[in-house]
């Protein structure tokens, strides 16, 4: 056996306990698990994504179909307070499961690492920064609104909705949650051991998989980078629209507390008398108007953050998703197939020393280790080509998302649209009343109007 050249590898069976020799940091430990191929009568319902009859890498999702799967509302409830420090819960609603359940923000943390157990060759979202003191409510608010894009991507995204876990985080009502969601997701192993294609994903790839791969990584770096640029200027449209609201608000205070004054009026002035009582009196009842206005324009401010930037925001997150799922496949299985490659060729060169020096029995210990890397070598080969798999049907998913774009477009346009329409109508409303703001001779109040309108010049 010495100096044996390494046999081909049949798509046999391969023991997890070797690849987590290979690699303590590697995928979710599975020791004592089966092969995919061998657990194919135990295939779970997360494996198993929609697709036309023939090769099952290709998905058929519709966007409607995505977001008609659940819609999950996230809302605080009063903070409570802890031994220490305060904690802030979350009511956490399904429509799918008709479901209501309290989470904290531990518990979502829990909900993702079981996902990336179970899935790490999927898009798990990002879950929003944990900030431990100084909390204010704007920084609550974010994270509530980014928790609950998190759920609704989750609980949309196919092999995540069918799974158990996630059924387990809407609708388990109990107080121990975070362990039966560990429970749930140790108790198998990932989706690349419960998957019958996992050990025939090669056959399924298109041969220029790899171009396939940069090209589709390079577009939705660009999307994402354009759609980026969107999110930010609608907040400052949406911003400006608040900001609006409240300098109408304080312009309607003010006429207010102008018509609103007591002081009395010098003799010398008691000519325009009647005249400033009459404005004075005008001016106080502007400020309904003004606040009317206000609130319009905060309205729209709002529905411009509620349709237009959270659902440009949930779209970014997922393409984050996305690119966090390419680093993860570029720095973890790939990297992982190298270090195990480099080990096998450590181990070679240490069997023909041994075998140069004769010792037999240590020959055939690195034999022996030699068999088990390989296995290893094998099962990260075949790792990557379900990596490569899921990452196919990933980007799938990602253009079934892209018409997204025609409804946060639509709610732009429908947002301006009414906004402009309601203030509009109460602007003309307002114009009326300004009639008595303005004296004409003989004591006669009427309104300015343009010179082109009175036929006289300016002075």
């Amino acid at each position: 056996m010495t100096g044996r050249a390494m046999d081909p590898l049949p798509a046999a069976a391969v023991p997890a306990a070797a690849e987590v020799e290979a690699d303590e940091e590697a995928d979710p430990p599975a020791t004592g698990l089966p092969m995919p191929q061998d657990i194919e009568h135990r295939l779970s319902d997360s494996s198993r994504m929609q697709r036309p009859q023939g090769n099952p890498l290709l998905l058929s999702y519709s966007l409607q179909e995505l977001l008609a799967r659940d819609t999950v509302q996230v809302e605080l409830i009063p903070e409570k307070k802890g031994l220490f420090l305060k904690h802030v819960e979350y009511e956490v609603s399904s429509q799918r499961f008709k479901s209501s359940v309290y989470r904290r923000y531990n518990d979502f943390v829990v909900f993702h690492e079981m996902l990336l157990h179970k899935f790490p060759y999927r898009m798990v979202p990002a879950l929003p920064p944990k900030r431990m003191l100084g909390a204010d409510r704007e920084f609550i608010e974010g994270r509530r609104r980014a928790l609950k894009r998190f759920i609704n991507l989750v609980a949309r995204h196919p092999p995540f909705s069918d799974d158990v876990i996630l059924k387990l985080f809407l609708s388990f009502s109990g107080s121990d949650v975070q362990n039966k969601l560990k429970e749930a997701a140790q108790c198998v192993g990932d989706e690349f051991m419960n998957c019958k294609l996992a050990a025939r994903a090669k056959d399924f790839l298109p041969a220029d998989i790899q171009t396939q791969f940069a090209m589709s990584r390079e577009l939705i770096r660009n999307i994402y980078n354009s759609f980026y640029k969107l999110r930010d200027r609608a907040e400052r449209m949406a911003s400006r629209a608040i900001d609006n609201a409240s300098d109408l608000l304080i312009f309607g205070k003010e006429l207010s507390a102008l018509g609103s004054d007591t002081t009395p009026l010098p003799s010398w002035a008691a000519l325009h008398l009647s005249t400033w009582g009459s404005l004075k009196q005008a001016l106080k009842g502007l400020s309904v108007e003004f606040a009317l206005l206000a609130d319009k324009a905060a309205q729209q401010g709002k529905q411009e953050e509620n349709d237009v930037v959270e659902k440009l925001n949930l779209f970014l997150d997922l393409l984050q998703s996305y690119k966090d799922l390419c680093e993860r496949h570029e720095k973890g299985v790939l990297h992982k197939h190298q270090r195990a490659l480099h080990k096998y060729g450590l181990m070679k060169r240490q069997m023909m020393s041994a075998a140069h020096g004769r010792e037999p029995e240590t020959v055939e210990q690195l034999e022996s280790r030699i068999v088990e890397q390989e296995n290893v070598i094998q099962t990260m080969e075949l790792r990557n080509y379900f990596s490569l798999y899921c990452l196919h049907q990933e980007t799938q998913l990602v253009h079934v998302y892209l018409p997204l774009t025609s409804h946060i477009l639509g709610a732009f346009v429908n947002s301006q649209i009414q906004g402009h329409k309601e203030m509009s109508k109460v602007w003309n409303d307002l114009k009326p009343k300004l009639s008595c703001l303005f004296a004409g001779p003989h004591g006669t109040l009427t309104p300015p109007g343009s010179p082109q309108e009175d036929g006289v010049c300016p002075h």
